[in-house]
C-alpha cells in the first residue's frame, strides 16, 4: 500500500509552538486539518537525538502513538560554520525554557566574537517526518544557506529569523513578507519533498 495523505484529514502537528501552525497550514496548501499536540495535552518527548531527522522523526512517532492520528513534526535549526555547526539540534534549547530568541541571538554573537573568525555563513535545516500511529513513518529535509547579521533585523517570523539573509537577498527572514520566506525557506524545502512523496 503507498503511503498517501488524504485531502482533509485530521493531521497532529507535532509542536507546542502555536507560531508553527499558521506557517504549516499554509505549507500543506489548507488541505488538512491541524491540531497541535500542545492542543491534545501530549508531552513534549525528551529530543535525545544528535540529527534533525532522528528528532523529527522521534517527534512524530511520539506523537502518532499518543493521539492515534497521523503526526507531522518538524526539527529544524539553525547551524553556523565558524561554530562548527552549532547551536543546530541545539537551536531551541539556546533561547531557554522561556524560548527567549533575543538571547539566543545574542548568544550566537557572543559566540561569534569569541572565535574571532569572520566567517558569517550559516544555514537553516528542517527536517520533516511524518509518522502513522505505531507504523510506518517518511522523513525528508531541506536546507537553505545565508549569511548572519547583527544586530537582528525585523519583527516577522520567529526564533532566528531576524540575523539570517538567505544567499542571493538582501533582507533577513525577519524582516520577509511570510509569503516571500515560505517560497524558499528550509521549511518548504522540506515540505515539497514531502508534498512529492505522500500527495495524491
Amino acid at each position: 500500500m503507498a503511503l498517501k495523505l488524504e485531502m482533509g484529514m485530521k493531521l497532529v502537528a507535532a509542536t507546542h509552538n502555536p507560531g508553527k501552525v499558521p506557517e504549516i497550514m499554509a505549507l500543506l496548501d489548507g488541505r488538512f486539518e491541524i491540531v497541535t499536540a500542545g492542543q491534545l495535552g501530549l508531552p513534549e518527548p525528551e529530543e535525545t537525538e544528535s540529527t534533525f531527522v532522528g528528532n523529527a522523526l522521534l517527534k512524530a512517532r511520539h506523537a502518532a502513538d499518543r493521539s492515534g492520528l497521523v503526526a507531522l513534526a518538524d526539527d529544524s535549526g539553525l547551524s553556523v560554520a565558524a561554530l562548527e555547526g552549532s547551536p543546530g539540534v541545539y537551536s531551541a534549547r539556546w533561547a531557554g525554557p522561556s524560548k527567549d530568541f533575543m538571547a539566543a541571538m545574542r548568544k550566537v554573537e557572543e559566540r561569534l566574537e569569541e572565535t574571532s573568525s569572520d566567517d558569517r555563513s550559516a544555514w537553516f535545516t528542517s527536517a520533516l517526518a511524518v509518522a502513522w500511529p505505531h507504523g510506518p513513518a517518511v522523513v525528508v529535509e531541506g536546507r537553505i544557506d545565508g549569511m548572519l547579521t547583527f544586530p537582528p533585523r525585523g519583527d516577522r517570523g520567529f526564533g532566528y529569523d531576524p540575523i539570517f539573509i538567505p544567499a542571493g537577498h538582501e533582507t533577513t527572514f525577519g524582516e520577509m513578507e511570510p509569503a516571500a520566506k515560505d517560497a524558499m525557506s528550509h521549511r518548504a524545502r522540506a515540505f515539497a519533498k514531502l508534498k512529492a512523496a505522500l500527495f495524491e
